[in-house]
């Protein structure tokens, strides 16, 4: 008896081993060396933006902070047309570092024609923590930069097939690596690559030296028209008509935040407006005819202006601010007949270009890797 117990033992011992075994095997998968990315280094180091005195702090997402990798992952997937279907356009392609981060035209071209409205500027986009685009239509900057990829007139591809690029290039699975910390070429996806291009985004932020800026902080003082229509911007001096401007766009910022119909479209009614803006989003009536407030700043190198790239000049757009715009049942009430003089709109304008900080345009920071 104690002899077949011993062979029992055995046989259950011997049973165990190879289910164990059986068990590591099934455990260790052994990594495939064409995927794995541990190899190469995952150092982050957060990135400090320069923010001008007088700015607001900017909110960063608690799950896309931003770090050196980061914005440069970010930076050349911006640059690259490998975002395209045909690799012919990049969100460079409308975003233009020379104009401000916008492309000079009245609506932009994509792959497959025309866009709807004109390109936005991205400077100081990472201030803004509320609705992107004119119509608002994505909540972040992270979703506003996965937008345009699948878009069937901007770059007209699909995520899926970016991802299947992005993991077959010789370089950026090692980017992704260094920026995200990623294991291995299988976990490069889309919500990494529009981290990281809403990081160089944030990036992009006012060098702080316009003559406006340099004018808040004492170091120079404005010329004699250009302190006029400071005066008439800001409503400071009550000699002078208020020229309705600082209302929206509100200083440090100069705009950025508030969506409102200022008189571009005629309407009888609040559901007729050609093109609905906001309304289209929120599907609230009263929101339609609607745009999101663009920032002043750098609006001189902008040009053509408004989301329908409607005015070639500023003048036209202080002609346009001053007639009160066209009407319609939504039209802000800051928008009034100003009845200024030539003299007046003059001054005004050149208050307006001292907003201008052409440091940005040439910063190493935001050129073209490639």
């Amino acid at each position: 008896m104690k002899f077949g117990y011993g062979k029992l033992f055995i046989g259950y011992g011997i049973l165990l081993m190879i289910l164990f075994q059986g068990c590591q095997d099934t455990i260790n998968i052994p990594t495939d060396p064409d995927n794995d990315l541990t190899s190469i280094p995952y150092n982050p180091v957060l990135y400090q933006p320069i923010i001008p005195v007088g700015f607001p702090a900017m909110e960063q997402p608690a799950e896309n902070l931003m770090t050196n990798a980061g914005i440069q992952l970010g930076r050349k997937l911006f640059y690259d047309p490998i975002l395209s279907v045909d690799s012919s356009v990049s969100c460079a392609s409308c975003h233009l570092p020379e104009l401000s981060f916008t492309d000079g035209l009245s609506r932009s071209q994509g792959v497959n024609g025309t866009t709807a409205r004109g390109a936005m500027s991205l400077l100081d986009a990472g201030f803004h923590n509320i609705r992107f685009f004119w119509d608002g239509r994505a909540a972040t900057l992270e979703e506003q930069a996965h937008l345009p990829v699948e878009d069937p007139i901007e770059m007209g591809e699909m995520w899926p097939e970016v991802e299947a690029k992005l993991k077959a290039h010789p370089t950026y699975p090692s980017d992704f690596r260094k920026a995200f910390g990623i294991e291995s070429k299988t976990m490069i996806n889309k919500d990494l690559a529009t981290k990281a291009i809403a990081q160089f985004e944030r990036s992009i932020v006012s060098s702080g030296k316009s003559r406006y800026d340099r004018f808040v902080r004492g170091e120079i003082f404005l010329e004699d028209n250009e302190y006029t229509g400071y005066l008439m911007y800001f409503n400071f001096d009550q000699s002078l008509p208020d020229a309705q401007c600082g209302h929206c766009h509100n200083a440090p910022l100069f705009g950025g935040e508030d969506f409102l119909n200022n008189g571009l479209q005629a309407s009888p009614d609040l559901i007729s407006f050609a093109d609905k803006g906001l309304g289209m989003v929120t599907g609230n009536i009263s929101d339609n005819g609607k745009f999101k407030v663009p920032s002043l700043r750098n609006i001189a190198l902008t040009a053509p202006f408004m989301h329908t790239g409607q005015f070639a000049t500023l003048e036209e757009v202080i002609e346009h601010y001053d007639s009160g715009g066209l009407d319609s049942p939504n039209k802000s009430s800051l928008l009034q007949p100003l009845h200024l003089t030539e003299s007046q709109k003059s001054d005004l304008l050149a208050f307006i270009l001292t907003l201008t900080d052409t440091t940005i345009l040439t910063n190493p920071d935001y050129q073209n890797p490639f």
